[in-house]
């Protein structure tokens, strides 16, 4: 699973509980993926390709902006 080169950022593993809790075991298992993108940044005149998730690609098309 792909992780953000900037924060760190991956997937996130938990529980999903039925509604009702009727069932004995009414817990199953549940995967939330994280919004990561592929990307060219450039760093240091230099062009890479770098996994960055959502959040960060806005804070730092943020700061270019500025």
């Amino acid at each position: 699973m792909a992780r953000c080169a900037i924060c760190d950022k991956g997937a996130q593993f938990g529980k999903v509980v039925s509604h009702s809790r009727s069932q004995v075991s009414g817990r199953s298992n549940k995967m939330w993926k994280s919004n990561i993108r592929s990307v060219k940044v450039n760093f240091n005149g230099r062009s890479q390709k770098i996994s960055i998730c959502a959040a960060c690609l806005r804070d730092l098309r943020k700061a270019q902006a500025e």
